[in-house]
């Protein structure tokens, strides 16, 4: 019976691979375990290896930030070299690919180690080898690099910093309201994948530092951080792009600044590198910190170094920028001693130009600053260099009454607003300011508001800056190819989106001057009656004046009472106060009321031949006469006096020559 048994034990053998890849799953363990930065998360076995997602753990805590890893096990020799190679297919290569930071890792049994090469790495071998790969169906990764804790420390800070500026990326996508998002990606600064390889990020650091990639450099500067660490020479030229951004006041990041300057004065001890840059740089960093008095030491420094001195393009910068620090503490004199210096060693040099322009422009001197202005050319490929430039050119000609010009300037600019965001708010400001000096003014203005409002739909300064424009060109008699109806039509929805009821009640008011000239009173006295509802006070005249030429004296009388009386008391509102009056038949009223006027105005001559009306009204026939003789004498070639003569010759016969 046992014998029969037997057969039950004939069971499938272990294959040999299988205790292979569980050795090498148990030394990743234990590796991952010893460096308490991954854990492992999941690890599934495949007929190309073993598929394994690490998770990056920061203090105690799970992040979700994920690396995935093809875990290989072997025993075959190690090459020549000591290096270790391991065949996989080609599509498993692509596999990885998908995820940034993806490895593999390899346990060679017979010496207990574990080693890494990361699949860009295969990649980027295979692509320099100069064959067409893409067809291979197996590769070899070749493992030269122990798989260490120090090793996957890197490996966790690049990945951490690489999936938090992805995040964001997206976080911000999707908070912004969609008509802002395209603003939002022509503002993005453009990814930089920073290869977890010293050397190969070096190279990639120090190309973009070539490039002027200021912004890039430090949306990056934690991956390259990361991979080169804080002492190698190369994070100089991330330090120095931090910097540059600083010095443009667009850096967010001071501390990094900060750490610049250490970096920087340790190197100054070194000998390996030129004292007058290492100074001249320390400089910059301590100026992008608004610490002015150490950067015109720094840079002082920096032009007592021969090599830097007798070079004609450092010194000059040199010395711009150390007139910017004695500017920034009040010496202007000295910062332009420095400006002017940096222009004789090196007359082409644009920020000096721009420098100086500015100087002139807070003097007033619209013509010198124009001759900088025109001078301070850059050429590198920061946009917003030669965006400064054309507005404070634009700032000036203005200031010079070349309003053509500077909207010329405003408009080549525009283009640029959605990656710089000062221009539009510095241009409304600029517009705001000088477009209404002149006709010719307002009708570039125009077109400037209507640009502004499409591109601020919820505007209220642009929207009111546009119909104020109209209605200028409008009083200055200038064709705006609109009718009062057309343009109420346009004015009405406009005026809604304007929060301010004083800007308002100006605006209802100046539009009621409009119907006011074309003799349209109804809709005169509408417009002020806005006026005035929103805002009262002097607006109260207009509306009393509507009132009383529509005969509504009733209405106009407490009106045209509470100017006179308290807020305009002047000659005009005593005028029509005397009106209202008079057409009430409240004669003394009325009497009192011219007699103010003209008491406040001698000249005032409908009010003097209005004071007689009222008298001959009343029957004081001689009162009446007397004044309307005196108004003939005073007013000899007024209207009135040829009505007075024409109606009355008996008593104002016309001189016969």
């Amino acid at each position: 019976m046992a014998d029969d048994m037997e057969c039950f034990d004939d069971l499938p053998e272990r294959a040999s691979n299988h205790v292979t890849e569980e050795k090498a799953e148990t030394a990743f363990q234990k590796c991952l375990t010893e460096s308490g930065l991954f854990i492992l998360q999941r690890a599934d076995r495949k007929d190309y290896g073993t598929d394994c997602e690490i998770e990056v753990v920061e203090d105690g805590r799970a992040t979700n930030i994920r690396i995935h890893v093809q875990l290989k096990g072997t025993e075959r020799a190690l090459n020549a070299d000591g290096s270790l190679s391991v065949e996989i297919s080609r599509t498993n290569l692509n596999y990885l690919l998908m995820h940034p930071h993806s490895f593999y890792a390899a346990y060679h049994v017979p010496t207990a180690t574990l080693r890494i090469c990361l699949a860009e790495t295969v990649l980027r071998k295979y692509e320099h080898a100069g064959k067409n790969w893409t067809q291979q169906q197996s590769l070899t990764v070749n493992f030269t690099e122990d798989l260490t804790t120090e090793r996957l420390g890197r490996l966790a800070e690049l990945s951490s910093s690489a999936t938090r500026a992805a995040r964001n990326r997206r976080v911000e996508q999707s908070r912004a309201a969609p008509g802002d998002l395209i603003g939002l990606l022509r503002r993005a600064v453009p990814e930089v994948h920073v290869p977890d390889d010293p050397d190969s990020a070096r190279q990639l650091l120090e190309h973009l530092y070539d490039q002027d990639a200021d912004e890039e450099i430090s949306a990056a500067f934690d991956r390259f951080m990361a991979v080169l660490g804080p002492e190698d020479d190369a994070m100089g030229c991330a330090y120095m792009s931090e910097i540059n951004l600083g010095m443009s006041e667009r850096s967010r990041f001071p501390d990094r600044i900060e750490a610049a300057v250490i970096h920087f004065k340790r190197q100054l001890s070194s000998g390996r590198y030129e004292q007058g840059s290492l100074h001249y740089t320390i400089g910059n960093a301590y100026s992008a910190l608004g610490r002015e008095d150490c950067a015109t030491e720094a840079y002082k420094a920096a032009l007592l170094e021969p090599a830097f001195a007798n070079s004609s393009s450092l010194a000059s910068q040199g010395h711009k920028n150390l007139g910017t620090s004695f500017e920034r503490l009040g010496d202007e004199v000295r910062a332009v001693n420095h400006y002017r210096e940096a222009l004789r060693m090196n007359p082409l040099l644009p920020e000096a130009h721009y420098a100086l322009a500015q100087f002139y422009v807070r003097k007033g001197e619209w013509k010198s600053a124009l001759e900088h202005l025109d001078q301070a050319v850059f050429t590198d490929p920061i946009y917003a260099k030669a965006a400064g430039v054309a507005g404070w050119r634009a700032n000036v000609l203005f200031n010079m009454g070349e309003g053509i010009a500077a909207f010329r300037e405003i408009n080549n600019v525009l283009a640029q607003a959605d990656r710089e965001p000062w221009v539009w708010p510095f241009f409304a400001r600029l517009v705001a300011s000088f477009g209404r000096a002149t006709a010719e003014n307002a009708r570039q203005a125009q077109g400037f508001w209507h640009r502004y409002v499409d591109a601020h739909p919820d505007t209220s300064g642009g929207r009111r800056e546009m119909l104020l424009a109209t209605l200028y060109l409008r009083a200055e008699g200038q064709d705006i190819g609109q009718t009062y109806m057309e343009f109420l039509d346009k004015f009405v929805r406009h005026i809604k989106h304007i929060d301010n009821t004083e800007e308002a009640a100006f605006l209802w008011d100046r539009l009621g001057h409009w119907a006011q000239d074309e003799g349209n009173w109804l809709e005169a006295e509408r417009c002020f009656r806005m006026a005035y509802d929103l805002a009262g006070g002097h607006y109260g005249y207009c509306l009393g004046t509507a009132l009383n030429f529509l005969g509504r004296f009733e209405d106009s009388l407490p009106i045209l009472l509470e100017q006179a009386e308290h807020i305009q008391p002047d000659a005009m509102s005593w005028f029509q106060l005397g009106a209202a009056y008079g057409d009430l038949g409240q004669s003394e009223q009325a009497i009192k009321s011219y007699e103010k006027a003209l008491n406040l105005d001698p000249e005032y001559d409908l009010a003097m031949f209005n004071l007689g009306g009222v008298y001959w009204n009343r029957g004081s026939i001689v009162e009446a006469l007397d004044i309307w003789r005196r108004a003939i004498e005073r007013f000899p070639d007024h209207e009135l006096t040829a009505k007075l003569q024409r109606d009355f010759p008996q008593f104002f016969p016309r001189d016969i020559d």
